[in-house]
């Protein structure tokens, strides 16, 4: 069973400057409920430091909510915050669920978070030979050079499609 990489690096959110997963979008991935995945890292605690997984505010979770439409609580929804696990905490459910499935997602997530850092690392790349050319030239291309910066900036809110 293989995981595709794009079905995980669509949950792949930044929240408070790390790249983290929703408890709820790793139990679909590892087809386990919520509930669960929760309670088997409650009973593993001390293999999640907070640099691991760490739990939302109330107004991250308000933001995420609104941005994607999930139900509120009293209508079959989240009656907590989620948790989120950075990669190294997805590394360390491998250790806490006990399965072939959960081995071949970490896998697929290890291979997303990998991906993303390597994206990251040619951003930085990009950035820099701007910046170079930048020097070089005179003020006459600055508008094309803001232009160019501006089209290199990531969205300010992650989006996912929505609905159909």
């Amino acid at each position: 069973m293989t995981v595709p990489m794009e079905r995980v690096e669509h949950r792949i959110l930044t929240i408070r400057g790390h790249r983290v997963i929703l408890d709820a979008d790793l139990a679909e991935l590892y087809g386990v409920k919520t509930f669960h995945l929760n309670e088997a890292v409650k009973r593993n605690r001390s293999r999640f430091p907070e640099d691991f997984m760490f739990q939302m505010t109330a107004e991250e979770f308000t933001a995420l909510k609104s941005q994607f439409a999930i139900s509120k609580p009293g209508r079959g929804g989240r009656r907590i915050n989620p948790y989120v696990f950075a990669e190294e905490g997805v590394a360390m459910l491998s250790s806490v669920l006990h399965s072939e499935r959960a081995v071949q997602v970490n896998i697929a997530i290890m291979r997303a978070f990998v991906r993303l850092r390597e994206l990251a690392a040619s951003h930085k790349d990009v950035h820099q030979r701007l910046d170079e050319m930048e020097q070089k030239y005179d003020a006459h291309f600055k508008v094309v050079f803001d232009a160019i910066r501006a089209l290199m900036e990531p969205p300010k809110i992650p989006c996912r499609r929505i609905g159909y």
